[in-house]
């Protein structure tokens, strides 16, 4: 558990708003893979002007929030057999993120099956219940009523292009930011290829509001493959 008090969940959204949040993730098998090198990612995204920061698992999130001054959007990434849905999918993948002092606990909001039958407003209940809010990611605009009829706290476009066997696109979802916007009674997030700023800047001006960025910002990986991808072949 954190040392340091935490605001309250609808002060630290309310922070949020209208600013940038990374995402400080690292995929199994990346050498960035830990809590130490994760919560090394949060302080310099802090000191570069973050708003907030969203991470994964219980360790990173405890290790961060110790470390940051800035509200922190936490996830439990998890795979269970028979189910689509690994972002925070049961009430147990809940609790330990509840327990490492996180109240903006972000989760699959999409119209897929959970592991075990287990309802969305069943977990969006269980955050509120700790004090919590809930971030519904969703893919599709058919998503957008059941999450919020799910009691969902703010909802984004994380899981568009995530959800289905098709190659991943090359753009942000703009459309979608904006149809949410259009329809939310609840904060809108924006997350899922915003590669630059100028793309950042374009999803509050389609009434996102606040952005996600991840890859672009905390991925050395990828940045280098791009970089080595493009080089010239020796003649």
């Amino acid at each position: 558990m954190p040392s340091r008090s935490q605001p309250s969940a609808a002060s630290q959204l309310a922070h949020i708003d209208g600013g940038l949040v990374v995402s400080c993730q690292a995929p199994p098998g990346s050498p960035l893979r830990s809590p130490a090198i994760m919560t090394a990612m949060a302080l310099a995204a802090e000191a570069g002007g973050a708003a907030g920061i969203r991470a994964n698992g219980p360790d990173d999130i405890a290790a961060i929030m110790n470390a940051v001054a800035l509200p922190v959007i936490g996830l439990n990434k998890v795979d269970y057999p028979g189910s689509p849905v690994y972002i925070t999918p049961t009430i147990a993948d809940i609790d330990p993120l509840l327990a490492a002092g996180c109240r903006l606990i972000a989760l699959d909001a999409t119209d897929r099956p959970r592991p075990d039958g287990v309802s969305l407003r069943s977990l969006v209940d269980h955050i509120h219940a700790a004090g919590g809010l809930a971030l519904g990611d969703i893919a599709t605009a058919e998503d957008i009523d059941q999450a919020l009829a799910a009691g969902v706290d703010a909802i984004g476009t994380t899981l568009s292009g995530y959800t289905v066997a098709t190659s991943v696109p090359a753009d942000p979802d703009l459309a979608l930011v904006a149809e949410l916007a259009g329809r939310s009674p609840v904060p809108v997030y924006a997350e899922g290829r915003y590669a630059t700023p100028v793309k950042a800047a374009r999803a509050r001006e389609h009434g996102a509001s606040f952005v996600v960025i991840g890859g672009a910002i905390t991925d050395p990986v990828a940045l280098t493959r791009r970089f080595a991808a493009s080089m010239p072949e020796s003649e």
